[in-house]
């Protein structure tokens, strides 16, 4: 296999992919040039390739997503999310960089295998890429309740899970994830993994919530994307974005919390794995 530089029609939403952005215009800027020194020159193109070939060399030796999958991909990005939202189709603006994308959705697939958890509960479902990929690892008998707020996006959703035969293991759930969850608490639903990827200022509120209550059973574990949020959260606080100071705050809190013990993946936009401890 050969190592290839892609470049994706997606505008980049994390930190390598806004690296390697950055470092391939300031390549081009000094090719143009003849006065700066051979070694600045090669210096700074080795930094964009080992920037820019990092994500294409994940995707390349990561498992192969399934049909499935693949087809709820390109279905997002085809979709014309601005003119959905300008028209009144959406509730939110929404975009195809919402998805989780192979390397995440295979990611989180390998830590319900390893979990061996068999009720999930995904905060935030977007058209369903994320909770289809976990759905492919849950037994038959298992169980992912996806909340989202879009009917739209749920409705892109539906159609994919309907294709595949593990799709009848989702439950989606909408309406604001915050009221969901108070219906699935009332119901007494509990849930051995759960993946959180909805509004960014709401993180710690779904945090706490799972921790005070019996959502999260005993031995669970917490997913939370976009932990990093294209590098904002360790940028100076001029330079972020409201989301950006959320899950900032969001970090902190976790990293205070005695409940809980926690590790940050450098994982497309940040993947933080939650346990708790008390």
């Amino acid at each position: 296999m050969s190592t290839t530089i892609a470049k994706p029609t997606a505008r980049p939403v994390t930190p390598v992919g806004i690296l390697a952005k950055k470092l391939e215009a300031i390549v081009q800027k000094i090719n143009q040039r003849t006065d700066l020194p051979a070694e600045l020159v090669a210096n700074i193109t080795q930094a964009w390739q080992l920037a820019a070939g990092l994500d294409p060399y994940l995707e390349e030796y990561t498992t192969p997503e399934s049909a499935a999958l693949t087809a709820l991909a390109e279905k997002t990005s085809t979709e014309a999310w601005q003119e959905h939202f300008s028209e009144g189709t959406t509730v939110r603006p929404l975009e195809q960089e919402m998805l989780s994308g192979h390397v995440e959705g295979q990611t989180l697939k390998m830590f319900v295998h390893m979990t061996k958890a068999k009720r999930v509960l995904e905060i935030g479902m977007f058209t369903g890429y994320s909770a289809l990929a976990m759905a492919e690892a849950l037994p038959k008998d298992g169980v992912l309740v996806a909340c989202e707020v879009d009917p739209f996006a749920a409705e892109v959703g539906q159609a994919a899970f309907d294709q595949s035969p593990d799709g009848r293991k989702i439950r989606v759930e909408l309406g604001p994830a915050l009221q969901t969850l108070d219906k699935l608490i009332a119901a007494g639903e509990s849930f051995d993994l759960v993946f959180i990827d909805a509004d960014k200022k709401e993180y710690i509120t779904y945090f706490q919530t799972l921790l005070e209550t019996n959502l999260l059973a005993p031995s669970g574990f917490i997913c939370v994307d976009n932990t990093l949020l294209q590098g904002e959260v360790y940028l100076p606080g001029q330079q972020r974005t409201a989301n950006g100071e959320a899950i900032a705050q969001f970090n902190r809190a976790v990293a205070l919390d005695p409940r809980v013990e926690q590790v940050i993946l450098p994982l497309r936009d940040g993947l933080t794995i939650i346990r708790r401890t008390a």
